[in-house]
């Protein structure tokens, strides 16, 4: 619910912070570009929400890279921002977040990854929402081919490309609606997406192949 509120607030998006038992969500903006809010505290559901608003120092631009830490799973995986060190696991995945698509840490994107290095990668996969391309390229860095990433937004259609360029890796990138255009067949899909469009997609995912 407070999401939601604060998406109308900041369509450009939200920061998202799991501080272990709280969420925090940071909206960032310019003086006179978002609304003015004093501190407070709000009933939002059953839950508690404080409301607090501060100035940020000026070198903002380079401290936001202080958020993107690597993504460690184990020894088979690392997913980092370009400017950390190569890892020391099996795999090591460089995703650009300057465009705000994520780097891996969000927990439905760990989780996928998690499941991804358990499975046994065989054939074609489709990544249904690729954002920055985390998972679609992490599957071709583990063995499934051919690997197709699609999403609806140009901007991470281009981002999805570019950091597979970065991780020299082979993805079939399209631009598609995921609510009504067609949707390629493949024995393997991730859709790491809000539980709405999930909904509509799971029986056009059953109808068309295995």
């Amino acid at each position: 619910m407070v999401l939601a509120e604060l998406l109308e607030l900041a369509p450009g998006g939200v920061e998202e912070v799991d501080l272990g038992g709280t969420v925090e969500y940071a909206v960032y903006g310019p003086p006179g570009e978002l609304p003015s809010l004093p501190d407070l505290r709000a009933a939002a559901g059953g839950a508690l929400v404080e409301v607090s608003t501060s100035e940020i120092e000026d070198d903002w631009a380079e401290r936001w890279r202080a958020f993107h830490v690597p993504l460690v799973l184990g020894d088979a995986l690392t997913v980092r921002p370009p400017w950390e060190p190569a890892g020391t696991t099996a795999l090591d995945i460089v995703i650009d977040p300057g465009q705000a698509f994520g780097t891996g840490a969000h927990a439905t994107t760990r989780l996928c990854l998690e499941l991804l290095i358990e499975l046994d990668p065989r054939g074609p996969l489709l990544d249904l929402g690729c954002g920055s391309g985390v998972l679609a390229i992490a599957a071709a860095k583990l063995g499934w081919a051919p690997v197709r990433a699609l999403d609806n937004d140009p901007q991470s259609i281009a981002a999805t490309r570019a950091n597979a360029l970065v991780n020299e890796v082979e993805l079939g990138v399209e631009r598609v609606d995921l609510r009504t255009d067609p949707l390629p067949e493949a024995p393997t899909v991730l859709a790491n997406l809000l539980a709405p469009l999930l909904l509509g997609l799971a029986p056009r995912l059953a109808a068309s192949g295995p």
